[in-house]
């Protein structure tokens, strides 16, 4: 951990501040990802075609990556621990609103509020572990940080395909509204324990809304910057559709339950958490342009297995390699934001945040639309081709940057 006057009891403190973090990065998680195996549910219910029901995942991605652009700078100026305390406690607020709506629009709306106030946790999260944890142990860290939000989209995925078969779609709502509560209040109290440089870094002059267009403009200056944040829009766009719709593609085409769907989507969660765990000796083998190139290429071989595989127990395995490849590419694309403008890391951090999660809502969106001409599995082996060109592409970048 950074700062001379570090001792155990403040190395003890940012370590239990880092755990408390991966608990509200769990919620996010399950927020994400609750929506995806209950588009079908919300197709019946709501009697709107499948693609229909994805905005409301459309929704949340949108917002969630807009309202980046306003939380990296507050981060930076007020204190990012802060910010993401109160950000989870505005989650309970929104996610109860989610449970409580009473028509589909209602429901887009409480989704898109989800997306915004749901922004303020994960890549705030990481920008603060980039300032406290030298560059040397942040991989490792990130990737044990991210623990949390893998859980969270396992769990969510899970949870939703539970209740969409058995209970109904405003119930997992509910859990999440308290979930994000109770870790909120506890963030807000571990605030007041956090050393001084780990709490507000600086206070910048002029207003928030001048500082906006001045962050992002230096970002965004920065050659390796811009190559960062294309790639993970691209990335999130292919992934995400994928993603998106396997639980619909299990349940359609092998008509698994919606329940066992998202069990096997699980699956993905799983091999991020097998990377998490083993991220320091792939990192030492690999290197980022092995995880970067490897991680796109897994991911390609396990969507083609899932979009065209003739019995539903092949895809066991694609679903665990799909989680795994990505981890090992968009951790490496993480790391990469968290240095690629030290100086204005919680810009940084929001931008590729924002990247990615627009991306996720194009991606989302296109896909939703070319249901209409095509069918799942096509979209999946399309997502799969794209991403392992990605993983490639961003490989070579790294070579050269080296170089």
């Amino acid at each position: 951990m950074k700062s001379a006057s570090s001792g155990p009891s403040s190395t003890f403190v940012l370590r239990r501040a880092i755990i408390a973090l991966s608990a509200a990065a769990f919620g996010s998680g399950m927020s994400m990802r609750v929506a995806d195996p209950m588009l079908v549910r919300l197709s019946s219910d709501f009697s709107i075609p499948l693609g229909m029901a994805a905005w409301v995942v459309t929704v949340f991605g949108f917002a969630y990556g807009i309202s980046q652009l306003f939380f990296g700078p507050l981060g930076d100026r007020y204190g990012k621990y802060l910010i993401i305390a109160w950000g989870c406690i505005a989650c309970a607020a929104t996610a109860l609103l989610c449970g409580l709506v009473s028509d589909f629009s209602g429901l887009l709306v409480a989704r898109c509020l989800a997306g915004a106030t749901a922004a303020a946790v994960i890549p705030l999260s990481m920008a603060w572990i980039g300032d406290v944890v030298p560059y040397e142990d942040r991989q490792s860290v990130l990737a044990r940080f991210l623990v949390g939000q893998i859980l969270g989209l396992s769990t969510g995925v899970l949870v939703g395909g539970w209740c969409a078969d058995y209970l109904n779609w405003r119930a997992p709502f509910f859990l999440i509204a308290l979930w994000f509560f109770v870790i909120g209040l506890y963030l807000v109290h571990l605030n007041r324990s956090l050393p001084d440089h780990a709490r507000v870094l600086h206070k910048a002059d002029g207003s928030t809304l001048t500082r906006l267009g001045s962050e992002f403009r230096a970002v965004f200056s920065i050659q390796w910057a811009r190559t960062v944040l294309l790639t993970v829009f691209i990335e999130g766009g292919l992934v995400f559709v994928a993603l998106a719709f396997l639980p619909a593609h299990l349940h359609t085409v092998y008509k698994l339950s919606l329940s066992s769907a998202g069990a096997l989507v699980m699956l993905f969660g799983l091999g991020g958490l097998i990377f998490a765990l083993a991220s320091r000796v792939l990192v030492h083998r690999l290197g980022e342009t092995g995880l970067t190139r490897y991680g796109g290429l897994l991911m390609g071989l396990a969507l083609l297995v899932i979009a065209y595989s003739p019995q539903w127990w092949i895809t066991l395995p694609a679903c665990l390699c799909f989680g795994l490849g990505f981890y090992m590419l968009h951790n490496t694309l993480q790391i990469n934001a968290t240095q690629m403008a030290p100086e204005r890391r919680g810009a940084a951090v929001a931008a590729f945040a924002s990247c990615f999660f627009l991306g996720q809502s194009t991606g989302v969106a296109f896909g939703g639309a070319l249901l209409s001409f095509t069918n799942t599995d096509h979209l999946i082996a399309i997502a799969g081709f794209g991403v392992a060109l990605v993983g490639e592409r961003f490989s070579r970048c790294l070579r050269q940057k080296v170089s």
